[in-house]
C-alpha cells in the first residue's frame, strides 16, 4: 500500500515539472520607469513633499538633435544598430581634395565604405597640362640597322618568249641605317631553248636572234620606304616591308646560233656593263626570317646574231656572225627568303 502511494506521488511530480517550466517561459518581464518603480515600492515616498521643502528639481538635459527617442514605458525593443543612449555613427566627412558626395550619387556607397569615396579633385586634375607622347604607328617589327641580310632565291625570266633564263641567286646586304643598305648579288643561269622553238623557226623560215646568259653580278643599294602589317589565317598578323633596289654590275652573254647553226658556234663574250633596278617585298614570319618576292630589270647592250649569212670562205669568219648591238631589258622575278643576322636585338628607344 505504501509502495502504491509513493508511485502515485512520483508520477504527479513528473507531470508537474513540465507545467512549471512552461509557465516560467511564458512569464514576461515588464520594464517600468524608475519613478513608477520607486513609488510602487514606497507609497509614502511617492507623495509630494510640502511646497516650501521641495527643492526645484534640475531640468533634464536636452537630448541631442540626432538622438533616438527613448523607448516607451514597458517596451523591451532595442535597436541593435543604435543602442539606447548612444549617438549614431557620424557620416563620412568630405576630404580636402574632394567634395562631399551627394545623396543618391555616391553617398550611399560612402556611408557603407568611406574608403570607396573619390579622393581626387577632378576639376583641379582637368586644369593640368598633359605632355604624353602617343605613337600613331607601331614601331618597326624587324629592325635592320647594322644587320646583315642573306637572301638566297631562285630566278625566273619574265620577258623572253623563246628562251627561259632560270637559276639560283644570292644577295648579301648590310644595312647602314634602318632603311638604307649596301650589298652585292650574283646569279648563275640555266638557259632553256625548247626544241619546239627551233622546229617552228625552221618550218616558218623566220629567224629571231636569241641570247643566252651565263652569270651576272652587281653592287646594289637598297632603300626601304615603307613597312606595315596585315592579318591572315583568321588571327595571324604578318609584318612586311617594301624596298627599292638599284645598282651596276656585269653580265656575260652569247648569241644562240639560229640563222646558220651549221656553221656558227658563238663563244661566251667578255663581261658587259649592266645596270639594274627593281622593287621587292618581304613578309616576316619572325624578327629575322622572311619570304621575299623581287622583280628586277637588268639593262645592258647585247650583241646579237647577224641575220645575213656570208657566202664563200667568209661563212667561217666569226666577224661576219655578229650583227647589231641592241639595248636589252632582262626582267627577272626572284622568289626566296631573307635571313637577318644577328638573329636577336633590343629596342633602344621608348616604345
Amino acid at each position: 500500500m505504501n509502495q502504491a502511494r509513493m508511485g502515485l506521488l512520483v508520477l504527479a511530480a513528473c507531470l508537474a515539472v513540465p507545467s512549471f517550466a512552461s509557465a516560467a517561459k511564458k512569464k514576461k518581464t515588464v520594464t517600468r520607469p524608475a519613478a513608477a518603480a520607486a513609488a510602487a515600492a514606497d507609497p509614502a515616498a511617492g507623495a509630494p513633499p510640502p511646497g516650501d521643502a521641495v527643492a526645484a528639481a534640475p531640468a533634464p538635459a536636452a537630448a541631442p538633435a540626432n538622438a533616438a527617442p527613448p523607448p516607451a514605458a514597458g517596451s523591451t525593443d532595442i535597436d541593435v544598430d543604435q543602442p539606447q543612449g548612444g549617438a549614431p555613427a557620424p557620416a563620412p566627412a568630405a576630404t580636402d581634395n574632394a567634395p562631399a558626395p551627394s545623396e543618391g550619387d555616391l553617398g550611399d556607397i560612402c556611408k557603407i565604405d568611406p574608403s570607396s569615396c573619390p579622393t581626387v579633385n577632378l576639376q583641379e586634375e582637368a586644369k593640368k597640362q598633359l605632355n604624353e607622347q602617343m605613337y600613331a604607328v607601331q614601331q618597326i617589327y624587324a629592325l635592320r640597322y647594322h644587320r646583315f641580310e642573306i637572301q638566297p632565291s631562285w630566278n625566273f625570266s619574265l620577258n623572253d618568249q623563246f628562251v627561259a633564263h632560270i637559276g639560283p641567286v644570292l644577295a648579301l646586304n648590310f644595312y647602314i641605317t634602318n632603311v638604307l643598305a649596301i650589298g652585292i648579288n650574283g646569279s648563275y643561269y640555266f638557259n632553256n631553248d625548247s626544241k619546239f622553238n627551233a622546229e617552228t623557226r625552221r618550218a616558218a623560215r623566220v629567224a629571231v636572234p636569241l641570247t643566252e646568259y651565263l652569270w651576272q653580278g652587281a653592287l646594289n643599294f637598297t632603300y626601304v620606304p615603307m613597312y606595315g602589317k596585315f592579318s591572315g589565317f583568321s588571327d595571324f598578323i604578318f609584318h612586311y616591308d617594301a624596298y627599292v633596289v638599284g645598282g651596276v654590275g656585269a653580265i656575260t652573254t652569247r648569241p644562240i646560233a639560229v640563222v646558220d647553226p651549221d656553221n656558227r658556234a658563238f663563244p661566251w663574250s667578255s663581261p658587259k656593263v649592266a645596270f639594274n633596278a627593281g622593287i621587292g617585298l618581304r613578309i616576316f614570319f619572325n624578327r629575322w626570317f622572311a619570304a621575299v618576292l623581287e622583280v628586277r630589270d637588268h639593262i645592258f647592250l647585247d650583241k646579237l646574231e647577224n641575220t645575213q649569212v656570208a657566202t664563200g670562205a667568209a661563212v667561217s669568219n666569226s666577224a661576219t656572225w655578229y650583227g647589231e648591238n641592241k639595248l636589252t631589258n632582262e626582267v627577272q622575278a626572284q622568289l626566296g627568303v631573307s635571313i637577318f643576322l644577328p638573329l636577336s636585338w633590343d629596342y633602344r628607344l621608348p616604345k
